[in-house]
C-alpha cells in the first residue's frame, strides 16, 4: 500500500513540474517583445541604402585613382616636352657659341697674321703710292672721283689715322683708317671691317660722298672744323 502511495505520488509531482514548465514558457513567450513589421522594413531599407552609399564611395575612390594617374600621365608626357625643348634650345646656344668662338679665332688669326691683301686693279695713275694709300687711290677712282681729290683725301686719312688699318681712339671707340665712329658702322661696307684696309676705305669714300660730295669738301671741312 505504501509502495503505490510513493508511486502515485512521484507520477503526481512529474506532471506537476511537466505543467508549472509549459505555464511558465507561455509566460515567457507572452512578455518577449514581437519587432512590428514596420521597424524590421526600415532597418532592410538603411541596410540598402547604406550598401550603396559604400558601392558609390567606392566608384568615386577608383574615379579619383584613374584622375590620379592621367594626370600623372599628361604632366609626365609635358615634362618630357618641355626637357626636350630646352635640349633643344641648348643644343642651339652651344652650336652658336661654338660658331662664334671659332669665328673670333679666326678674327684674331687674321689680325696677328696682318691686313687682308688687296686683289683689286690699280691703275698706273695711283702707282705712286703703296700700302693702304694705294688702295685709297684705286677705290677712289673706282667711286667716280677724279685723280685731283686724292691729295685731299690723303691729306685727310694721313691725319685722322695715318693710314693705319688698326688705328684706334680708344677714348671715343673711332676706328681704322677713316676713323668710323663707332668702329662696326664699317660692318655694313663688309664683315672683315676691322682687318681689310679696303672695306674700311669703300665705307669711308661713301661717308666722304654722302655728307661732303668729294674729298677735298671733306678735308675743307676738317681744316675749318676739326673733324669731319
Amino acid at each position: 500500500m505504501n509502495r503505490l502511495w510513493s508511486r502515485v505520488g512521484v507520477r503526481v509531482v512529474s506532471v506537476g513540474v511537466l505543467v508549472a514548465g509549459l505555464v511558465a514558457g507561455i509566460y515567457l513567450g507572452q512578455d518577449e517583445p514581437v519587432e512590428p513589421a514596420g521597424v524590421a522594413l526600415a532597418n532592410a531599407t538603411q541596410a540598402n541604402l547604406d550598401i550603396q552609399l559604400l558601392k558609390q564611395h567606392e566608384a568615386q575612390h577608383a574615379a579619383a585613382r584613374a584622375w590620379k594617374r592621367e594626370a600623372e600621365g599628361a604632366a609626365a608626357a609635358k615634362a618630357a616636352t618641355a626637357a626636350k625643348a630646352a635640349a633643344g634650345r641648348a643644343h642651339k646656344l652651344e652650336t652658336k657659341v661654338a660658331e662664334q668662338k671659332k669665328a673670333e679665332k679666326e678674327r684674331k688669326k687674321q689680325e696677328a697674321s696682318g691686313p687682308v691683301p688687296y686683289t683689286g686693279p690699280v691703275p698706273a695713275s695711283c702707282n705712286e703710292y703703296s700700302g693702304s694709300r694705294e688702295i685709297g687711290c684705286a677705290l677712289m677712282l673706282d667711286k667716280g672721283f677724279p685723280i685731283a681729290e686724292f691729295p685731299c683725301l690723303d691729306k685727310l686719312w694721313k691725319h685722322e689715322s695715318g693710314w693705319n688699318y688698326k688705328a684706334e681712339n680708344r677714348s671715343s671707340g673711332a676706328y681704322g683708317i677713316p676713323q668710323a665712329l663707332p668702329g662696326k658702322k664699317m660692318a655694313s661696307a663688309g664683315a672683315d671691317w676691322k682687318t681689310n684696309p679696303a672695306t674700311q676705305i669703300k665705307w669711308g669714300l661713301g661717308y666722304v660722298k654722302g655728307r661732303y660730295d668729294t674729298p677735298c669738301g671733306a678735308w675743307s671741312f676738317f681744316q675749318n672744323n676739326g673733324h669731319y
